[in-house]
């Protein structure tokens, strides 16, 4: 990755990254009001079950981002947490062919992996039109698509089921010792000849994929067992002394107990988002079925019944988590090419001081932020202190 994302808050972890863009010549404005509605799904709540999935959109993302993807799920766009909803106008059936063609070239962009996408066509009528699709939505104009809200819910359940699947599938992983080895991409050519039979290889790869499970679990909606998972990358990954990835389990670690202690967010009134996923699980409990561990629902998704298991000790105070940032960063600091993620994880980090109105240590989060080399010029943060209804930190980027 080169470049960093100044608006990346700590409940980014649990949310599934959607990218939405238009396919071919389509006008700005009308572009923009399509996507503004489209956003406006920020947060499902899945049939049959007591969780939330919360998404994150974009109209522009690197797909070499998605190379980062098994370190971070959030940055993922394909695998896993799949999401691409493309926009275009299509005036006649004589053009539908070239459309579609595009439309699948897009997808390619992406990779083989991505699992699911859906094409919102506007302007065709026609046999074509009535053709009924799950991947494809056709609408007579942009001010005559009325279902657009309802057919982004249907996709995000869609991705939900997917990924569900593909948590179950690496938690209960029964291949033994020979779990993969999952890398960050400057790490592939480190890992060539080594002896993937010693003991130390394997507790490398067992806590690296402990690791990612927990944020499967955390996109998930499974916050509790996200931090139980956390916990256990950290043992494992500690004794090996495997500092990239102890660092993102230790963010990771700061993010879910962030989620469970913020429910409302850190990113301001921006974030939108609702309080009902960490401390809200147990009110939505009491007001529907209970379920039994391991029960499975109507559509056989089960239910975040976590919450049951010690929360107190898993989850870290608010005093913790910022020494958990500190120590992750301290190891992300050991890795030129991890400059973004450490970037980005001082970023994180003062927001949640901002939120306990720790002015003085977010002012030296800042400070030492922009002393990380991206290797590149780029936005540098600039600190200032203030006083905003409660908050106590601005965060400002000038452009050299």
């Amino acid at each position: 990755m080169s470049i960093p994302d100044y608006m990346q808050c700590a409940e980014d972890h649990q949310t599934v990254l959607v990218v939405v863009q238009p396919v071919g010549i389509v006008p700005e404005d009308e572009f923009f009001r399509i996507y503004k509605r489209i956003t406006s799904v920020a947060q499902v709540s899945i049939r049959d079950s007591q969780r939330n999935l919360y998404i994150r959109y974009r109209h522009h993302y690197l797909p070499e981002n998605n190379e980062w993807g098994d370190f971070q799920t959030h940055r993922k766009v394909c695998c896993f947490v799949v999401g691409l909803i493309s926009v275009t106008t299509c005036g006649s059936a004589k053009e539908w062919p070239q459309t579609s063609d595009r439309f699948h070239c897009q997808k390619d962009v992406f990779g083989a992996t991505l699992y699911d996408s859906r094409l919102l066509v506007f302007g065709l009528q026609g046999e074509i039109a009535e053709q009924q699709r799950t991947d494809v939505a056709f609408y007579p104009s942009y001010d005559d698509c009325p279902d657009v809200e309802k057919r982004v819910e249907d996709f995000v359940e869609s991705i939900f089921i997917v990924l569900e699947s593909k948590r179950l599938d690496r938690a209960t992983d029964k291949s033994g010792d020979k779990i993969p080895l999952l890398c960050v991409p400057f790490e592939k050519k480190d890992f060539v000849g080594l002896d993937t039979d010693s003991r130390h290889y394997k507790k490398r790869c067992q806590g690296r994929m402990r690791k990612h499970v927990g944020d499967l679990c955390l996109q998930a909606g499974m916050l509790q067992d996200a931090l139980v998972h956390y916990h256990m990358a950290v043992e494992l990954l500690r004794s090996v002394n495997d500092f990239l990835w102890l660092g993102a389990a230790l963010e990771g670690l700061c993010s879910a107990s962030v989620i469970f202690h913020y429910p409302g967010g850190t990113a301001g009134k921006a974030s939108g988002r609702e309080p009902s996923l960490a401390r809200g699980q147990g009110q939505a409990a009491d007001t529907g079925k209970r379920h039994r561990p391991g029960a499975l629902t109507a559509n056989g998704i089960s239910a975040d019944t976590s919450s049951e298991i010690g929360r107190a000790k898993n989850c870290l105070g608010p005093e913790d988590i910022i020494e958990k940032y500190k120590e992750s960063i301290s190891y992300y600091g050991k890795y030129k090419n991890a400059g973004v993620i450490e970037l980005e994880a001082c970023v994180k980090a003062v927001r949640v001081l901002a939120i306990q109105k720790r002015v003085m240590e977010a002012s030296e989060f800042l400070q030492n932020a922009v002393y990380i080399n991206l290797g590149q010029v780029r936005p540098h943060l600039t600190c200032k202190c203030t006083s905003l209804g409660g908050r106590t930190i601005i965060l400002v980027a000038n452009t050299l």
